[in-house]
């Protein structure tokens, strides 16, 4: 089998990722653990291969297209993922601690939090959130440092990117099927694949929660920068109006708000 290396420019600045092929004719994602200590910044991919066949075994399986594929028995799950799996996928997630979150990059916000700072914090809303009947708390926290896991490849795309919503679907799919390949395919990724596509989908009352501590997140983090560095950040607050799904949510939302008035 013979390796064919993909380049991915980023938008803006000079990081190059070279990574060598796995044998699908499209987008090619694979991880070199040799690479894991380059800097990061946030990667939007150049796509320009034609489609995945629909006949060839793909990722739809997992992420809920086609038939599902049953993972295959373990009769030890503490094993299920092998260690050289599980550190190949914990260092490419790496890249989430080093990747800015891009809306506060583009409003010259110093300092800017990572897309692992984001996700962190959205774990701990779940983790104290009050039990809402009907919603699995555990569920939340899980989904809450998933939901962007994609990233780790595809860079943080904003509405300013001028990427379709389709699009950006397309090459986080992409991303989040090499990497549960990376992670050995089996129980642990079928998890993670799931659990994003519930996300993206907003298809369950766990997604809707998380959905809305997603915006809760960026929004308390606007009001911290105005704080701190004295910046206008109120259109990320208009880009939330009157979009918070649950009650918790609005909860949360009108008490971020009213701090905002208080401020001097």
């Amino acid at each position: 089998m013979r390796n064919v290396n993909r380049v991915f420019f980023c938008k803006s600045l000079s990081l190059v990722f070279l990574v060598p092929s796995f044998t699908r004719p499209h987008l090619r994602f694979t991880y070199s653990a040799a690479g894991a200590s380059l800097p990061n910044r946030a990667i939007h991919c150049m796509a320009t291969d034609p489609p995945l066949p629909q006949s060839a075994a793909s990722f739809s399986s997992v992420t809920g297209g086609g038939n599902p594929v049953s993972p295959t028995p373990r009769t030890n799950d503490v094993a299920a993922v092998p260690a050289s799996s599980a550190i190949d996928f914990l260092s490419l997630c790496s890249r989430l601690k080093t990747t800015p979150r891009a809306g506060w990059v583009k409003r010259d916000v110093q300092n800017p939090e990572s897309i692992a700072d984001h996700m962190y914090r959205m774990g701990l809303m779940a983790l104290i959130s009050s039990d809402i009947p009907g919603v699995n708390r555990e569920k939340c926290m899980k989904m809450a440092i998933v939901h962007d896991i994609a990233e780790a490849i595809v860079g943080d795309i904003t509405p300013s990117c001028g990427v379709s919503k389709e699009e950006k679907n397309r090459r986080e799919s992409e991303a989040l099927e090499h990497m549960c390949k990376l992670l050995g395919g089996g129980e642990r990724a079928t998890e993670v694949a799931e659990l994003w596509r519930e996300y993206e989908a907003n298809a369950s009352p766990e997604a809707k929660v998380v959905k809305d501590f997603d915006k809760l997140e960026m929004i308390l983090q606007a009001l911290e920068y105005e704080q701190d560095q004295g910046k206008d950040l109120e259109e990320f607050f208009q880009s939330t109006a009157g979009k918070f799904q649950t009650d918790i949510g609005k909860a949360w939302a009108l008490e971020i708000a009213s701090r905002r008035k208080k401020q001097p």
